[in-house]
């Protein structure tokens, strides 16, 4: 499903799903002015088109004691496959997110650790993988996010 084929109540329905995932069928059908059912079909539509990926929650990661993001920039011997740069860091539970790059950096993964000393273990942890050639670390101070 392209972007042309959703309308605004379509993009009515996503933002208030993005808000709060659990929201009742009646609750948004109230918002958007459309029957429950109505509601119910679009988003088994989106869901179906896979413009909706799936249903999740937002976790305070401070309070289960993860609450340091960072972000590090990887480079990796000319050449690394793209798949072996996504490999060095997607098992490690401290990485959130991998983005390969093109350009320099060649990846930029988004960690959450515990503590500083927790972030030095990562780093080292990285930097052991045998096509890694440098990292630059970049710690979030604040956050927000648009949500996903």
């Amino acid at each position: 499903m392209t972007e042309e084929l959703l309308d605004a109540t379509d993009h009515e329905i996503l933002g208030l799903l993005r808000e709060d995932a659990r929201r009742t069928l009646s609750d948004i059908a109230g918002r958007v002015t459309l029957s429950t059912a109505a509601v119910k079909r679009r988003i088994d539509r989106l869901r179906e088109t896979g413009v909706i990926t799936g249903f999740t929650v937002q976790v305070d990661h401070a309070k289960l004691g993860w609450g340091i993001e960072a972000f590090t920039e990887l480079r990796f011997v000319g050449n690394t496959k793209v798949a072996e740069i996504l490999r060095t860091t997607t098992r490690m539970p401290e990485a959130q997110a991998v983005f390969t790059i093109a350009g320099d950096p060649d990846a930029l993964v988004w960690l959450r650790v515990r503590d500083m000393a927790h972030l030095q273990t990562t780093i080292d942890e990285i930097r052991r993988h045998h096509q890694v050639t440098g990292t630059k670390t970049l710690i979030a101070l604040e956050s927000w996010s648009r949500g996903h």
